[in-house]
Parts: C-alpha cells; structure tokens; sequence
C-alpha cells in the first residue's frame, strides 16, 4: 500500500515508523514531515504543508495513494477527510462534521450536554464585556478556554478573578490565538488527576488503547505556562479496569452512538481527555485524532499491525480486527527549545542523536521540529525547527524501568538550549 502520512511532529514520525513496519507498506509519503521521516527507511518527505489541502488531495491522486492518514486537527477540521472522500480516496480520520467535536469547544460542550456525556458546566461568551462581567460575578475561580483551536494552549486557569478577565482579554481583544478565540467558553474547574484515553473507532465499533497521563506545564512539579506537553507514560495505573469500563461506558460508546444519530459516523482515533473527580470521570475536551505526544508513548506500546488497524476502521471492520496486544510501559520525555511555548530561535545543531530511531538502551528517539540543515546528501546536520525539539521514548517492564531509559538517552543528546523536565512519570515510576 502507498500511504500518504499528514504532518510534521513527534507524532507523525511515530506514526511514520509504526506504519513502517507493516508489511503491507510499500512507500509512505510524509507532508511535510521533519528531519526523522526523512531519513526513515520506506519514508520520503513531501514539502507541502498539511493545511494546503488542494495540493495534498493533487498529490494523492498523481500518486496513487492507497490510505491517507492525518495526524494534526487542522485538516480535519478543515474537512480533508470530506474531500478526498468525494474523490474516491481512503482517509483515516473523521469528517469535519465529526471533527467539530475538538474544532469547536462550544460545540462540543453542548454535545456533551444533549447526549448526558459527564462534564462540567461552562458558559459560552461571543463578547469580551460579557464574558468578563460573567468571570468577575462568580465566587469560584473558573477555566477560561478559547473555543477554536488554539495548538493545545488555549486553555488558561487564573489565579484570581482579576487575572480571569486579563486572560480574557487577551484571548478575544488582543486575539492571541486569533479567530479561535472569537468565542470562549468560560467552565467549571474540576479538581482531580487527568487521563487521556484514546480509542479507534470504525463508526460503529471502539477499541480503547492504554490510557496514557500528559504532563502539559513547562516545569517540574506542573509549574510554569502550559505547553502542547511535555511527555507523558502509559498505562496509567489509575486505569483499572473498571475505570476503562466505564469510561467507554459513559463517554466513548455514548459519543459514538450520539455522533452517528447526528448524522456524523464517527471513523478515526476518538480521544477523550478526561479528569477524575471525586464524582467519577468527567470529560474536559475531546480530541479528533492521536494526541502529541501520546501517540509517542502508546504507539511503541502495540503489539500488532498498525496498518491493518487502520485499514479495518476505514472500510467498517473494526470488529474483525483482534486488538488486544498491549505489551509493557513506556515513557516519553519531550526535548524542547529554550523560551518554547513563548518565542524560541531555531537552526540549532542537534548532536548524540542515534544512527537510527534507537538510541540508549533501544529507547526511541522521535523527531518534531527538526529539520535537514541541507538537501544535500550524507553531509546534512539536524537542526533544531520547532519549539518541542524530539520526543524520547523507552519502554520497559515497569514504568520505572522506561523513564530511567529515557532520561538516559535524554541526557545523552543536546543542541543549544535544550530544555527537558525531569519528573515524567515521577509519582508513578520513581
């Protein structure tokens, strides 16, 4: 099969290497890719970027692809999966209809609330004056978040009612995020530890991956500004079975059935961030695709053909589809660029990476915003391309076992400025 790959972080490249491995993978095209899709074996980067979707469904048709897989929100969002769908071609991923579940929290928010999904309460504001007057009158401090999508950092919990209505102001009149913050919904802060829990769905059928755990802040001990995420492990031990039951449940199986009633079959990976109050699981947000970096810490986890996981959701056979092989623990610690998720220089020669994706200890090194230094031949350097830099992963029998791994495959690689939490996994693994 020739496969068409959409997109150009950690995620993509792990995506990239796992699908690598089919034996049903004759070619895979990434668009645009990074510095570590280029030089994957059965990879070649194609430089257009994966919002120019007129362009990618030209390529697909020139090139005969088999199976289009897309790994950010944007083009989903933008409807890729609709369009190259009226043209005859297989996509892995929802329909913009599907997607507005993570496009629009305000959609999403109020699907939750028809459908019974557990979630808090929020209000949705059109009007800066509105939302602020609303955010100054309550008596608890809120969540603030912009309803469009906001690269993961559209998300903001203020300290007092005064910094509540800053945050609002910077998200709809200085317009940060620009158009994604012309709505906002102002929420509910829950308290509890989060769970992102992900599952592939084939519109009617769910099989659920190993919940992972996220660490969004900058710093140790979840201090500093929030980030796209800073590394994550999985399994969490705070899924037990009962948990993960409920979960599909309560969230997922309802979502799915919701989506279809609506006239919107739900096909791709469902992915709900969910946080464990003292009342059960309620949803915060929910994705339309692999998380980043979760699909670098659950992708190494899959003990089966990721290819043909894909195929099965796409043509409707989820259900013939044994996926049941989820073998160890793994941790991922994200490399990031100095000033990152603020203003960060780039083209920075990174060093000690491996030969291959296997670094210290058989760890796996995934590249992000990387880049060749040159198109020219062996002689290239990788150089530094984006705010999170490399995603290292390492898997083990424990998770203690995988986050000491990682850390020494870490420590093992720099550039100018690199900068990496030391507590991944810390309560858990340590």
């Amino acid at each position: 099969m020739r496969i068409l790959l959409i997109g150009s972080g950690g995620r993509e490249h792990a995506l990239a290497w796992k699908l690598s491995q089919s034996a049903h993978a004759s070619r895979i095209f990434v668009a645009p890719g990074n510095g570590g899709t280029a030089t994957l074996p059965g990879c070649c980067n194609v430089s257009i970027e994966a919002e120019d979707l007129p362009t990618l469904l030209h390529f697909a048709r020139e090139n005969a692809i088999d199976l289009t897989v897309v790994g950010p929100e944007i083009p989903l969002v933008a409807g890729l999966a609709d369009q190259f769908a009226a043209e005859g071609l297989r996509v892995f991923g929802p329909s913009a209809a599907a997607a507005q579940l993570e496009g629009s929290k305000a959609f999403s928010k109020a699907f939750m609330n028809r459908h019974a999904i557990p979630t808090g309460w929020a209000r949705v504001f059109n009007s800066f004056e509105s939302a602020a007057d609303f955010a100054f009158g309550l008596d608890t401090l809120p969540v603030i978040k912009a309803s469009g999508l906001a690269a993961g950092k559209g998300v903001f919990l203020p300290e007092s009612r005064a910094e509540a209505v800053d945050q609002l102001r910077t998200v709809m009149v200085e317009r940060r995020f620009g158009d994604a913050g012309d709505t906002v919904l102002i929420e509910e802060r829950l308290f509890g530890p989060e769970l992102s829990v992900l599952a592939f769905s084939d519109g009617k059928e769910l099989r659920l991956m190993p919940a992972a755990q996220d660490h969004k802040r900058l710093q140790d001990g979840d201090l500093g500004p929030n980030t796209g995420g800073m590394g994550a492990f999985a399994p969490s031990p705070l899924a037990t079975q009962e948990l993960m039951t409920e979960v599909e449940q309560t969230v997922l199986h309802p979502a799915l059935a919701a989506m279809n009633a609506e006239g919107a079959a739900y096909q791709g990976v469902l992915y709900a961030g969910l946080i464990l109050t003292d009342s059960g699981p309620k949803v915060l947000e929910f994705n339309c695709r692999f998380g980043d970096p979760e699909a670098q810490v659950i992708l190494p986890l899959l003990d089966c053909d990721l290819l043909e996981v894909m195929t099965a959701c796409v043509k409707g056979r989820l259900a013939e589809c044994p996926l049941n092989s989820w073998a160890g623990s793994a941790v991922t610690v994200v490399v990031a660029s100095s000033g990152y998720p603020g203003p960060y220089e780039t083209g920075k020669v990174v060093s000690g990476l491996p030969s291959g994706e296997l670094g210290e200890d058989g760890a796996l090194v995934f590249h992000a915003g990387t880049r060749l230094s040159s198109a020219e031949g062996c002689d290239s350097e990788i150089v530094t391309d984006g705010g999170r830099v490399l995603s290292v992963t390492a898997t083990g029998a424990t998770l203690a076992e995988a986050a000491a791994s990682a850390y020494r495959t870490v420590e093992s690689i720099s550039f100018d400025g690199a900068v990496w939490r030391e507590d991944i996994g810390r309560d858990v693994a340590w």
